[in-house]
């Protein structure tokens, strides 16, 4: 198996969830405007801000631009990698 060595980055991303009268979920997060979505259920609502926020930093770092997320840790990972599962129960 060949072996990469990759820069991980984790960031703090505060969220705050709220129930909609029609149904579903709304997820916001209050440090950066930009980073926002809705699902069904609480996890989907999560799971979908989650990748959202992937996205916007992506692209944020692509275009030089400040994100406004604290950053928790940055290391180099050499593969394969373990991510965290958050669920909520």
């Amino acid at each position: 198996m060949l072996k990469q060595t990759k820069k991980v980055s984790e960031y703090e991303l505060p969220i705050k969830i709220e129930p909609q009268k029609e149904g579903g979920y709304v997820v916001t997060c209050p440090k950066w405007s930009d980073c926002f979505a809705q699902g069904d259920t609480v996890d989907e609502a999560v799971l979908e801000i989650t990748a959202v926020a992937q996205s916007l930093i992506e692209l944020y770092k692509e275009e030089g631009l400040r994100i406004p997320l604290k950053t928790q840790k940055e290391k180099s990972v050499t593969t394969p990698l373990t991510l965290p599962v958050i669920v909520a129960t």
